[in-house]
C-alpha cells in the first residue's frame, strides 16, 4: 500500500515489523559491500587469455619492439582498435596506460596552466574557472575538478541526459564556464543515454562558448551493454565535424571494464590540433606507454566482432545481479511511494531515488547492519546533494547471492526510513 494511504495506526505497526526485520539482519553479522562500480572477479577470469598472449612475439604490425621506449601515442594497430569504440580514426586517437582518469585529470590540468591552444587560452589566466558538472554523475569527475580549484556548477541529469536549456543558458552568461562533464551512454550512475538531440546541442557547444570550452566525454561505458536493445549513442564526433567544433571535445574510453580493472588500456580521441598539442604536452610526463600491454590487449580482443563477444560474455555475468536488484526493488516498494529508481540497459548502477532527506539516514542504518553503499551525496559536486535523496547502488562485483542479501537488506532499510519519518510528521 502507498505510504500516504496508510493510518498512524498502520504505520506503527509496519514500522515494528521492518524494525524486527532489522534487528534481525542486525544480527547476522553481515559484511556486504555495493559501494564501488568493479568487475567481479568471473569478470576479471574473461580475460586471463592475456597472460602469456604474446608467446615471446614482441613486435607489432610495423616492426616496434614493443619492449623498448617510444610510441608517445600508442601503437597504430591499438589505435585502430579502440578508435573502433569511441568511433572515431586511428588519427584522432592516442593510446595510454591503465587509467583514462589520469588522461582527463592530465587534459584538464594541461588546460588550466599552459592551454590547449597556447598560454593565451590557459584556463588558469581568468580569475575563477567554472566546470559544469550534471548530477546525479561521477563523483572521480568532481574530485579532479575539486582538487584543480575549478569551482562546480551543478546541472540536473534527465533521462536524456544533461538539461541542455540550462547548460546553454549557463554558457552563454557566463565566460568562467570553461567546460562539461559528461558520461554519454549508460551514465553514472543514472544509467541514462544521451538523446540524439542532447548529443547534437552537446556538439554545439563549442560554437556557443568559444575555443576556450571543453566537452569532458567520458564514454567509459561504451560498449557494456546488459541486453541487445539497448539504446545506442549518437556519434558525437560526426555531429562536432558537422558544426566544425572537434576542438571542443575530447572523448575518452578504457578497458578497465573489458579486461582487466587494473590492467588495462586507456584511449582518447579529438582533433588532431588538440592531439598534437597534448602529445608535446606529455613527451615531459612519459617516454611512453605501455606499448606491451596494448599489443596484448591487440592481440586479445582482435576486432569489433571478437569485442562484442567478449562483452557478451560479460552481461551473461553481471545481468543476473541487475535483475536480482531490480526485482527486489520492485517487489518491496513499487507503487508504495518510498523511492524511485533507474533500471538501465547496461553499465554498472542502478540509481536510487529515496523520499527527499533520507538518503543519509538510509546509508546509516544499512551501514550499522553491515552494508555498505556508497555515501549519500557522492554523486553531487562537494558531496552534497540537495535534496539528500540519491543513492548509487553497485552489484557487479559482489556474489549473486551476496547481492540479493544486500539488496533485500537496503529495502528494509529503506522502508524503515520512510515509515518512521512520517510517523514523525503525524505526531
Amino acid at each position: 500500500m502507498h505510504i500516504d494511504q496508510l493510518s498512524v495506526a498502520e504505520l506503527a505497526t509496519e514500522r515494528d515489523s521492518l524494525q524486527q526485520q532489522y534487528n534481525t539482519l542486525k544480527g547476522l553479522n553481515l559484511a556486504l559491500d555495493l559501494t564501488r562500480g568493479k568487475p567481479c572477479t568471473e569478470q576479471a577470469d574473461l580475460s586471463n587469455a592475456l597472460d602469456g598472449i604474446l608467446q615471446g612475439n614482441y613486435f607489432s604490425a610495423d616492426g616496434t619492439d614493443t619492449r623498448n621506449y617510444g610510441g608517445l601515442d600508442g601503437l597504430p594497430e591499438a589505435r585502430a582498435l579502440f578508435a573502433q569504440v569511441l568511433g572515431t580514426t586511428p588519427a584522432q586517437t592516442l593510446v595510454g596506460g591503465n587509467s583514462s582518469l589520469t588522461l582527463m585529470y592530465s587534459v584538464i590540468e594541461f588546460a588550466l596552466t599552459e592551454g590547449l591552444a597556447g598560454a593565451a587560452s590557459a584556463w588558469g589566466n581568468n580569475d575563477t574557472v567554472k566546470f559544469l558538472c550534471p548530477a546525479p554523475g561521477y563523483d572521480r569527475h568532481f574530485a579532479i575538478c575539486e582538487h584543480l580549484g575549478i569551482e562546480m556548477i551543478t546541472v540536473p541529469m534527465l533521462d536524456t541526459g544533461p538539461d541542455m536549456d540550462q547548460v546553454e543558458a549557463l554558457v552563454k552568461q557566463d565566460d568562467a564556464i570553461k567546460g562539461l562533464w559528461c558520461v554519454p551512454r549508460f551514465s553514472n550512475p543514472t544509467g541514462c543515454v544521451y538523446s540524439d538531440e542532447t548529443v547534437e546541442r552537446i556538439a554545439r557547444l563549442g560554437l556557443i562558448a568559444g575555443n576556450q570550452f571543453l566537452v569532458m566525454w567520458d564514454n567509459a561505458y561504451a560498449v557494456h551493454t546488459l541486453y541487445d536493445d539497448a539504446q545506442q549513442l549518437a556519434s558525437i564526433s560526426d555531429l562536432c565535424e558537422k558544426h566544425g567544433t572537434m576542438d571542443s571535445v575530447i572523448q575518452f574510453g578504457s578497458t578497465s571494464k573489458i579486461t582487466f580493472a587494473g590492467a588495462g588500456v586507456s584511449f582518447l580521441a579529438t582533433s588532431e590540433r588538440n592531439l598534437a598539442a597534448l602529445k608535446a604536452h606529455l613527451a615531459f610526463q612519459t617516454i611512453g606507454p605501455d606499448k606491451v600491454n596494448q599489443l596484448r590487449h591487440v592481440r586479445f580482443l582482435a576486432d569489433a566482432n571478437t569485442l562484442a563477444a567478449h562483452m557478451a560474455a560479460h552481461a551473461a555475468l553481471i545481468r543476473p545481479r541487475f535483475e536480482c536488484v531490480l526485482d527486489a526493488l520492485n517487489k518491496a516498494l513499487a507503487g508504495r511511494g518510498m523511492g524511485e529508481w533507474t533500471a538501465p540497459r547496461g553499465g554498472y548502477f542502478v540509481s536510487f531515488n529515496a523520499l527527499p532527506g533520507q538518503a543519509r539516514k538510509i546509508v546509516e542504518l544499512a551501514g550499522a547492519i553491515g552494508v555498505k553503499l556508497t555515501p549519500a551525496g557522492a554523486t553531487f559536486p562537494y558531496g552534497e546533494d540537495p535534496e539528500d535523496s540519491n543513492i548509487r547502488l553497485s552489484p557487479t562485483y559482489p556474489s549473486l547471492k551476496d547481492v540479493k542479501a544486500a539488496i533485500e537488506s537496503f529495502v528494509v532499510c529503506v522502508q524503515l526510513a520512510a515509515i518512521e519519518d512520517r510517523l514523525q510528521q503525524q505526531a
